[in-house]
């Protein structure tokens, strides 16, 4: 199996959001990270990013929220064109895990119509609640005529222990992680916004974007229950990490 580390958009964001000690008017840039599996049983993407249309017209599809969540890639930085980097399109992709339906996380999903969506069913719970929009997420990255599985606890996508998804709720009610067990490069657990940046977890900063600070906590903690036990964590939106990762074709396998 391999994986290719994918890039599915970049924002800027107030920084203080992370760090809520920070000088309000200092801004950060942030990396959208997504990761596509080889795996012998079917292509499988974790998360797919900013809807192309956001680089051009993101209060068009985001509203209000595009004043706090700015996006600043150019035309053509999304899932689809990475996709299209390592030779695939959406039709080659057999499973969708959405970490949580916040819409920098599943706004391609509508072009994956022959993938089959996994998430995880609070998540779903709380895309359909009346306030949902007032907490980032959109009726239109989410609810489409595709396959949706929902799951509730840990599962082991293809029963071989090569992708587990993983329960890391707090960042919202049903963020997931994916524990990934390459061959040659080890393990990897892409955290999605349990760890939206490294800094958080090394100091146990909670987020201003928090749904819950008791649940996010307890999942630092497994968080650090995997990394001891030799797996490293890949943050969603760490510029720093970002750039030392290989990307595209250079795969981990």
């Amino acid at each position: 199996m391999k994986m290719h580390m994918l890039s599915g958009g970049r924002l800027r964001m107030k920084k203080s959001i992370y760090f809520p000690d920070a000088d309000r008017a200092e801004m950060i840039e942030l990396p959208v990270s997504c990761a596509l599996m080889r795996h012998s049983q079917g292509n499988v993407l974790f998360d797919t990013g900013c809807h192309p249309s956001v680089s051009e017209n993101p209060e068009a599809r985001w509203g209000a929220a595009a004043k706090f969540m700015t996006p600043i890639m150019p035309p053509g930085d999304n899932v689809l064109t990475s996709l299209k980097a390592v030779g695939l399109g959406p039709d080659d992709i057999d499973v969708v895990v959405c970490s949580h339906l916040h819409t920098d996380h599943c706004g391609c999903n509508e072009f994956f119509k022959k993938s089959t969506i996994i998430v995880h069913s609070r998540e779903l719970e709380a895309a359909k609640a009346s306030d949902a929009a007032n907490s980032g997420y959109f009726v239109a990255d989410w609810d489409h005529p595709i396959p949706m599985k929902s799951i509730d606890g840990q599962v082991d996508l293809f029963g071989d222990g090569k992708i587990v998804i993983v329960p890391l709720s707090g960042h919202t009610p049903g963020t997931v992680g994916a524990l990934v067990r390459l061959d040659r490069s080890g393990e990897f657990l892409l955290a999605s916004d349990a760890v939206s940046i490294r800094a958080n977890l090394d100091k146990d900063i909670v987020p201003k974007n928090t749904k819950n600070a008791e649940q996010f906590l307890k999942s630092f903690e497994e968080i650090r229950r995997i990394e001891k036990s030799g797996a490293t964590i890949i943050c969603s939106h760490d510029e720093a990490q970002w750039d030392s990762l290989r990307k595209g074709m250079d795969a981990y396998d």
